[in-house]
């Protein structure tokens, strides 16, 4: 059971405040409902005799965020290399609601963004889940949305170019250009 003022974390919505609980008749059905104040205002009803089944949590504390920081600090782990799959392990993944996978969708995601580029689903798929991510993040950490953010980007950005770009050394990189005048070497 969670109080008035807890923060929790509603699966595949993000991280909130209850607001209130308050009793519903809806469908002739009269329940109680936690009221989520959500990230941009927004303000979700869930059945409190469900929240539990349906995966509400408590949000993680500051241990636990420094790990979950520590995950954005690493390689990302092997995906399959069919798209379709790749979207249906990722999903599984978020719906769980276990902020170390979604962790784990928003690095292996944004790697492969910057490698080759992200299908369209893909592409709300990871910015689902780093909204799911920020939103957890910053009340744990208890900071800024945009300090979540830019945090959240660097270690992606740092994790990425060590794990990545290890392969460029400076002998391997054209660093003139070679003007093609169509006359061609072969002489």
């Amino acid at each position: 059971m969670f109080n008035v003022g807890d923060k929790i974390v509603y699966p595949m919505h993000g991280a909130g405040v209850i607001d209130s609980i308050e009793e519903k008749n809806i469908l002739g059905e009269k329940q109680s409902y936690y009221i989520l104040k959500m990230p941009g205002e927004v303000k979700v009803m869930v059945p409190t005799a469900k929240a539990e089944e349906i995966g509400v949590r408590n949000i993680i504390d500051k241990g636990s965020a420094d790990k979950v920081i520590g995950i954005l600090e690493q390689d990302e782990t092997e995906m399959d290399k069919n798209w379709n799959k790749r979207y249906r392990d990722n999903m599984d993944k978020m719906k769980s609601g276990d902020i170390y996978e979604i962790a784990d969708v928003v690095r292996n995601l944004s790697f492969k963004q910057k490698e080759k580029g992200l299908s369209t689903g893909e592409k709300k798929m990871l910015n689902n889940a780093k909204q799911i991510l920020v939103s957890e993040l910053v009340l744990a950490e208890h900071a800024s949305q945009e300090e979540v953010e830019q945090l959240v980007d660097n270690k992606i950005n740092t994790s990425y170019k060590m794990f990545r770009a290890q392969d460029i050394t400076p002998e391997s990189v054209v660093n003139k250009f070679i003007p093609f005048d169509g006359t061609g070497t072969n002489n």
